[in-house]
């Protein structure tokens, strides 16, 4: 059987929002991971983590309030926390199944950081909420620390830039990985963001779309397809209106054009067309597929999906 490297990219659906749900959860996606590596795919894994990350940020800044010895903790380190549990989750799951089926196939977690440009607009413009409701005395001192607050029902809550990624740090690391026939989990939650300073790699208060970080990567490992899983078979037109309409095939330029005329959700499928327009469009022969995650292996062999190539 000809194999083929793939990104997958894994939603919040494969892995629920609570402890007990991401046990769960992740035993169902381990079953489908699984199923794509029968079908032929050398599998590199990306995955969300929003509601993780949220609540290690919750936990640990509140737990700073009440020990005074400790010390609030930057998002930097809350995105690299998020990528640990989930990734030790996810690649013990996947292990489990994979033996289950005779198949021995190591499977492996990074810690990955990914760089991005300090000069990028979205430092100017956050958008990403993240955090607790705050009281109006606790926004104030979020300012007085620099950091941006947005007004919600009941309060305020932080918020955060989402910069573009422009390079995966431990790319090195994952290839060599991948080469080897492992299963690499990385780039997850969109990578811990991070700013080159001379030698260092320092920590940015951001964070990464992991739908553009997951075509980021599979760009830099020249993969053959980027699988992008989500909670819908297929990407449409007017999406919940009486004109919905499923898309099975576009091209770049027509995925441009529906770009441009506003018909993806910023924060829903527009970074997942972006992200599969920017890996296609590098090198003709590639291919990208967005579908829901109950039927990634029928979207990897082609029947089902929207495909951009």
């Amino acid at each position: 059987m000809a194999k083929k490297k793939v990104v997958v990219a894994l939603g919040h659906k494969a892995l629920g929002t609570t402890l007990p749900e991401q046990k769960s959860a992740v035993k169902k996606t381990a079953a489908i991971i699984a199923d794509l590596v029968e079908a032929g795919a050398e599998l590199v894994i990306t995955h969300s983590n929003a509601p993780q990350v949220g609540m290690i940020h919750t936990a640990m800044n509140e737990f700073g309030k009440v020990h005074s010895d400790y010390t609030a903790v930057p998002m930097s380190v809350c995105s690299a926390m998020s990528q640990g549990y989930i990734g030790y989750d996810i690649q013990n799951a996947i292990r489990a199944e994979l033996l289950r089926r005779g198949i021995f196939k190591p499977v492996s977690t990074i810690i990955t950081q990914v760089t991005v440009d300090p000069y990028d607009d979205a430092f100017h413009e956050p958008v990403k909420v993240i955090g607790r409701v705050l009281t109006e005395e606790e926004a104030e001192l979020e300012e007085q620390k620099g950091n941006y607050v947005t007004k919600v029902e009941g309060g305020y809550r932080r918020i955060v830039a989402a910069p573009k990624p422009q390079d995966v740090v431990e790319i090195d690391a994952i290839r060599t990985l991948s080469d080897a026939g492992q299963i690499v989990i990385a780039c997850g939650g969109g990578g811990i963001p991070v700013l080159e300073q001379q030698a260092s790699l320092n920590g940015a208060s951001a964070v990464i779309e992991k739908d553009l970080v997951s075509g980021k990567l599979a760009e830099l490992l020249d993969a053959e397809e980027l699988l992008i899983l989500t909670s819908v078979e297929k990407v449409s037109l007017n999406y919940q209106s009486d004109k919905e309409e499923k898309i099975e095939k576009m091209d770049v330029e027509t995925a441009k054009k529906y770009m441009q005329e506003n018909q993806f959700g910023a924060s829903t499928m527009l970074p997942k067309v972006e992200a599969a327009v920017s890996f296609v469009e590098k090198k003709a022969g590639r291919k990208a597929v967005i579908t829901s995650i109950d039927r990634a292996k029928d979207g990897f062999l082609g029947k089902t999906g929207t495909v951009i190539e």
